[in-house]
């Protein structure tokens, strides 16, 4: 049965998880409510994107599907997997933002900088994921493609 504000199912998600290493903070996860929550916090994250196209049908909840597809993609399915394993892993977004902004940090007599003059585009995104962000890219709206049409 789908799951309502969400682009996977929890059954989908454990497809999906069943391919794939190091997804311990779902395999952990025994509360189906939570992995749940994380899979329609992860739909949510996914549908604030600028995507390129528009919706199948204008009054739909989700973004997907576009156009005149009659399916979610997988790309955006495994995204949405993506972004609630790193949900249920601790990544907070919020605060992966403000970190991208910190040149330096320190504890005691440890200090860290880093080279922040490149700021990650899925971070500044919100996507807590840089494997979803891979899915996602190639739905995106690009702003440097310039559409010109002649008028007569």
């Amino acid at each position: 049965m789908p799951l309502v504000g969400s682009y996977i199912d929890r059954v989908e998600a454990q497809a999906y998880f069943d391919g794939r290493l190091n997804t311990d903070p779902w395999d952990d996860t025994t509360d189906d409510t939570t992995k749940d929550k994380s899979l329609i916090m992860a739909t949510r994250v996914v549908d604030r994107l600028n995507f390129s196209g528009c919706k199948a049908v204008a009054t739909q909840e989700l973004q997907f599907p576009r156009g005149v597809d009659v399916v979610i993609p997988m790309d955006i399915q495994n995204a949405t997997a993506e972004i609630a394993l790193a949900l249920l892993d601790g990544v907070d977004p919020q605060l992966e933002f403000e970190n991208v902004f910190m040149t330096s940090q320190g504890y005691g007599g440890v200090r860290s900088s880093f080279d922040r003059s490149v700021k990650p585009a899925y971070l500044l995104a919100g996507v807590p994921s840089f494997t979803a962000w891979t899915y996602l890219q190639p739905y995106l709206y690009d702003p440097l493609n310039i559409e010109l049409h002649r008028t007569s």
